[in-house]
């Protein structure tokens, strides 16, 4: 196994993170397999309790750990899926090595953080990495590891010990340290300053580790003489420096390191041979659309967290990858879901205006998961407005269930209606909470990770956006669900519960039939969505808003058609199979298997 780690110097936030996933673009596209690695030093087991103000979005892969977000980048750049384990945190090695100790495991030893704190973490970074992320068979090429934090941080100093233990036991051979700083600009001298680099590789050095690339982020190109004088006093090849510019979007930064050969160096310094000159044009092509892009699709985020768009990183990032996929260039307008509520038209009369006059001006509507009551209110009235004025809507989570919750109060006239969670004594929970769930403790115990989630009706949207698949597993992250008690009262009154899961009990999709495009789900769609291929839902969304939802479900029909798996009425339906049952003849949905004997008319019986 080859091992890349990149670090970071100076000051956090300088797109370690994407460094990291472009660096496994770009070999990837030499033709390696890539795994990835998150080392986060923070003390919390794992992301799930950090508020989204604290670290951003919590990122949930299928088997429902909740990792950093970075591993989301990770996923999406190298259309890969992790493992909960691919994010090592602080407490994740703390309560391993505790746990070995209450064991007795080490036969009475003295449990130190050297070297029993810095062997776990070696061990887990081995371990990790042989685990396949991609879908074949044995273990990847390379691990590329993101070392969380600042060089210099305290608590990263066990993982700087453990790191440069690593890398002597492994071999420089088989060991690459990128180190990515800053080199800031000072507005009124005017030149590129090399001084925060040399103190940062000082103290990287100090530590045991001697970086190979240094990856410099600046405003502009490195000029030559600045990369001359960081060879001089980093001790690092000039042609091992490579500038990390300022780029219109971050599609870009892959085709910045290629150009720079930064997939050369890696190579030379872990022998890895001649490898194949990466073959990036899908890429580069995408990321040279996403800039010439001009008709502007319009969409606005009502939620309780718009002070940081980190809070919904995947969201955002979805979005953008529908948006380019219809040809449109994204606009998020950013609506604070409790500017919306009545109690601010008193207290803030022109945050409400503002609020409100964005609703109203944008294309299409969109309202993520979130937890607590702050705001809740707001979000009802965004689903109301969108449902009643016929504008393209998609609720995530919590956003399906305040349509519900808007559903019952203004169609059904339960005025009451509301979630056990903001309201445990209403007459009408919509919204109730699950039984497995806990209300003590909060970390991993709601419902997470890939589920499957069975279409009930074909002729729908949501099913034609999913290639009108009988099943579809996509990932989850809650503890309420929709009261399986008032089904039956939604769907009389319209509101068709058309995707759930294999007990039937559990509403997995719910959608307005008659409404141009109004659609919520329990899941997160967003967590699978990937450059060149986005999320069915979100591309749904998108191509509402901008008038392309007929053509792209018609593309759709017909694609499924010439694939076999149409039921002769031309319409892309799901293959349906005929059996008895006690009232007669019954239709259902062709499993995988059974498409495949299916006949010309798409029927088996």
């Amino acid at each position: 196994m080859k091992y890349v780690l990149v670090t970071g110097g100076v000051v956090s936030g300088l797109g370690k993170g994407v460094t990291a996933s472009s660096i496994g673009v770009l070999l990837k596209a030499c033709g390696l397999r890539v795994t990835s690695i998150k080392i986060d030093p923070y003390l919390n087991t794992d992301a799930g309790t950090m508020s989204p103000f604290e670290h951003g979005e919590v990122f949930v892969l299928d088997d429902g750990g909740e990792v950093d977000l970075d591993l989301g980048n990770y996923e999406r750049f190298l259309d890969i899926k992790l493992t909960r384990d691919n994010n090592i945190t602080t407490g994740k090695i703390y309560q391993y090595v505790i746990d070995k100790e209450r064991r007795g495991d080490y036969l009475g030893k003295t449990v130190q953080v050297v070297p029993h704190i810095t062997d776990a973490i070696q061990e887990w970074i081995e371990r990790v990495a042989m685990i396949p992320v991609d879908g074949k068979e044995g273990p990847a090429d390379v691990c590329v590891i993101e070392l969380g934090g600042t060089i210099g941080d305290i608590e990263s100093m066990p993982f700087i010990e453990a790191l440069g233990q690593f890398s002597y036991r492994v071999g420089p051979g088989n060991f690459c340290l990128v180190h990515v700083s800053l080199v800031p600009v000072l507005s009124v001298v005017g030149e590129q300053k090399t001084k925060p680099t040399q103190h940062s590789v000082k103290g990287l050095r100090s530590l045991g580790l001697m970086p190979n690339i240094l990856a410099c982020r600046s405003t502009t190109i490195l000029e030559e003489n600045v990369k001359q004088k960081l060879c001089q006093f980093c001790h690092v090849p000039e042609e091992n420096i490579i500038t990390l510019h300022d780029v219109s979007n971050i599609w870009h930064v892959p085709s910045l390191l290629r150009d720079q050969k930064a997939h050369v160096v890696i190579s030379k310094v872990l022998n890895l041979g001649i490898i194949n000159e990466p073959s990036m044009k899908e890429w580069t092509a995408r990321a040279e659309l996403c800039d010439r892009l001009n008709e502007t699709v319009r969409i606005a985020m009502v939620g309780k967290y718009t002070g940081l768009s980190d809070s919904y990183l995947s969201v955002l990032k979805s979005l953008l990858d529908a948006s380019v996929d219809c040809h449109k260039k994204l606009q998020v307008d950013w609506v604070p879901s409790s500017d919306l509520e009545d109690v601010t038209a008193k207290e803030n009369p022109e945050a409400y205006k503002a609020a409100w006059d964005l609703l109203k001006e944008v294309d299409g509507i969109l309202v993520p998961g979130g937890f607590g009551d702050r705001g809740v209110q707001g979000k009802i009235l965004a689903a109301k407005y969108a449902r009643e004025h016929k504008i393209p809507y998609l609720g995530i989570c919590l956003g399906m269930q305040i349509a519900v919750i808007e559903f019952a109060r203004s169609v059904l006239g339960m005025k009451d209606a509301n979630s056990s969670e903001f309201d445990p004594d209403t007459k009408n929970p919509c919204v109730i909470f699950m039984p497995e769930g806990s209300k003590t403790h909060m970390g991993g115990t709601m419902r997470l990770g890939s589920r499957r989630t069975y279409f009930h009706v074909s002729d729908c949207k949501s099913a034609k956006l999913y290639d009108n698949k009988s099943y579809i597993d996509e990932r989850h992250r809650h503890r309420y669900e929709v009261n399986p008690d008032m089904i039956e009262k939604f769907e009389d009154a319209g509101l068709s519960f058309i995707g759930k899961d294999e007990s039937g009990q559990r509403m997995e999709i719910v959608e307005l039939l008659d409404h141009p495009y109004f659609i919520g789900v329990q899941f997160h769609p967003e967590f699978k969505s990937r450059p060149g291929k986005p999320s069915p839902l979100f591309l749904g969304l998108i191509a509402a808003a901008c008038g392309q939802l007929d053509d792209i479900l018609l593309k759709k029909g017909v694609v499924m058609a010439a694939n076999g798996l149409s039921n002769g009425n031309g319409n892309g339906s799901i293959p349906m199979k005929m059996h008895q049952n006690g009232n007669g003849n019954k239709m259902t949905s062709l499993s995988p298997r059974e498409m495949a004997y299916s006949n010309g008319n798409g029927l088996i019986c």
